[in-house]
């Protein structure tokens, strides 16, 4: 990943703005494999949240929490000269970037496998906990062999199913890497907490820009039967798209269908909309 401005992106192509929010514990490398195509149509801005690695630091007064993260991605868009873009977003980033539309700062937003959609105090809340707790846990013991073990295509899709279903496709360095940037995020059992604490969000009454949420089929951490109904119920317009065969992080999975995905979508948005200067 790039940076610009001596901020913690990446920014290539040109187009309309668009701005990529990975999720939970990750950096923007998780859109390396749809960047070249999103840049032939857009400018796209591939952000590394606040508090990750690669992410800036929050500042010491400032709780961790996703208002502090969304606040960040802001500021980033503020640096990049973007009015208002397209945001797409992936699990948590998908919750972000509908906060950044409730802030009046998206073109249209396209969530893939979007968090947020439990209610809090349930089991659904509880069993994300206990899984990114035992999958710290996991990856964690994985590290002192993370390379070799990933050299390997049949471990190394066992070793990833949660995250993708064809982990055998991801490269094994980049493979690696994602384990060892999720065991180093500085703010991974922080964020967590301030997640379960503060709860899902309440409502999005304040976004009226186009709305895709895209889920793959194979999703094995916020499976759609179990966590998009809430969403759907919270953004009654949005449209629906399902990813046949594809896991949590699609972009790894099929990055030609991910990337057609968003960019037919942002194409039908821009006809809809207004164009802002950005």
């Amino acid at each position: 990943m790039g940076t610009e401005s001596g901020q913690s992106v990446h920014r290539g192509g040109s187009g309309e703005p668009m701005v990529l929010i990975h999720g939970f514990s990750g950096t923007g490398r998780m859109w390396e494999p749809v960047l070249d195509t999103l840049e032939r149509s857009h400018d796209v801005l591939a952000v590394n949240l606040a508090g990750h690695v690669g992410g800036a630091e929050l500042p010491a007064e400032t709780p961790v929490s996703v208002d502090a993260l969304v606040d960040a991605v802001e500021r980033d868009l503020d640096v990049a000269g973007f009015e208002t873009a397209h945001v797409v977003g992936n699990s948590l980033g998908g919750w972000i970037a509908f906060e950044l539309a409730n802030r009046d700062r998206a073109r249209s937003v396209v969530a893939l496998s979007p968090a947020g959609g439990w209610e809090a105090g349930t089991r659904a809340e509880s069993r994300l906990q206990a899984l990114f707790t035992r999958t710290y846990k996991l990856s964690k013991a994985l590290i002192p062999r993370v390379d070799s073990l990933m050299r390997r295509p049949r471990l190394r899709r066992a070793l990833l199913w949660q995250v993708a279903a064809h982990g055998e496709r991801i490269p094994p360095a980049t493979a690696a890497q994602m384990v060892r940037d999720s065991v180093e995020c500085p703010v991974y059992f922080e964020l967590m907490d301030a997640i379960m604490r503060d709860g899902p969000p309440q409502a999005f009454d304040s976004i009226s820009c186009p709305v895709l949420l895209a889920w793959g089929t194979r999703d094995r951490i916020i499976p759609s039967p179990r966590y998009s109904q809430r969403l759907r119920e919270l953004l009654p317009h949005a449209e629906w798209a399902v990813l046949p065969g594809l896991g949590h992080v699609p972009m790894s999975d099929d990055p030609a269908l991910v990337a057609r995905t968003i960019t037919e979508f942002t194409a039908r948005a821009g006809d809809r909309v207004p164009a802002v200067a950005g």
